[in-house]
């Protein structure tokens, strides 16, 4: 099921206009920094831990295989660690994943742990490698012009209720007349019906949403990405043992190359073609 919904987005994007492929790539490292090259781990293995329903990060394809975001990120790793031999990734429900990761059957648990206080305090992390903007969405009639916080006082922006969303909305826009909604299905489609004049959410989901077939080509992303850890966290990252910090080391200088050989832009713009940034 995730694996035909993706393929019918990419085929509304292969279809969409030009302006639909200008995406802009999230950027990780600092260009100017540069990590040292890692020792060789002694590792017999560098099995990634993961699950199947975190679309489009984890999923089963059509054939039943495992995919995703993360499988080919974790393969990158590998690559650029040289450890192409000795890499697996087995996927495990998500109540089962710490469990396992504690009792050695997997090195590195890649699927979307949240980087917590408590987390930390358990668990070594790699930098953050994703993160989910906030971002507005209007009618493409309507569009904001910058700067946005003054565009959108006094005009009637919808949200989840109950989400950090909320939350960062009335915070950091506190003129705008906040509408809040319990299912999201309500609250895009009032979007699209004209009862609402934006819409303030998670841009990831909103991306999908906009090239679906539900949302009818009638919105577009307005304005740019916000970002607020204290709002909406620290994003994705990988987690390793406490015990193993020549590992989550060795996951930096990995997740680095890759960045650098253009592998994370390529990988970025595979699963998320309506770039969210």
């Amino acid at each position: 099921m995730f694996a035909a919904v993706f393929l019918a987005i990419v085929m509304v994007l292969g279809s969409a206009s030009p302006g639909a492929a200008e995406t802009r790539i999230p950027q990780i490292w600092d260009a100017k920094q540069r990590l040292p090259k890692p020792e060789v781990l002694p590792l017999q293995r560098l099995r990634f831990l993961t699950t199947t329903d975190f679309f489009p990060f984890n999923f089963l394809d059509s054939d039943g295989r495992l995919a995703g975001f993360h499988v080919d990120l974790a393969r990158a790793i590998c690559e650029a660690l040289e450890l192409e031999d000795r890499c697996q990734i087995q996927a495990l429900p998500f109540d089962e994943l710490e469990a396992a990761l504690d009792d050695g059957q997997g090195e590195a648990l890649i699927a979307g742990l949240a980087i917590t206080r408590e987390a930390r305090e358990k668990y070594l992390f790699s930098r953050s490698y994703l993160q989910f903007p906030a971002r507005f969405v209007t009618p493409k009639d309507a569009v904001f012009a910058e700067p946005l916080h003054e565009k959108v006082a006094g005009k009637r922006v919808g949200v989840r209720a109950g989400t950090a969303h909320e939350q960062m909305l009335r915070d950091l826009f506190a003129e705008a007349r906040v509408v809040t909604y319990s299912r999201r299905e309500w609250l895009l489609g009032d979007l699209k019906a004209g009862k609402l004049d934006a819409v303030f959410g998670d841009g990831m989901r909103l991306g999908f949403w906009l090239v679906g077939p539900d949302a009818e080509g009638c919105c577009v992303f307005a304005g740019g990405p916000y970002l607020a850890p204290e709002y909406l966290g620290h994003g994705l990252a990988i987690a390793v043992r406490k015990d193993q910090p020549a590992l989550a080391g060795a996951l930096d200088y990995a997740l680095q190359k890759i960045e650098e050989r253009g592998t994370f832009a390529e990988l970025y713009l595979r699963y998320f073609p309506v770039g969210f940034y």
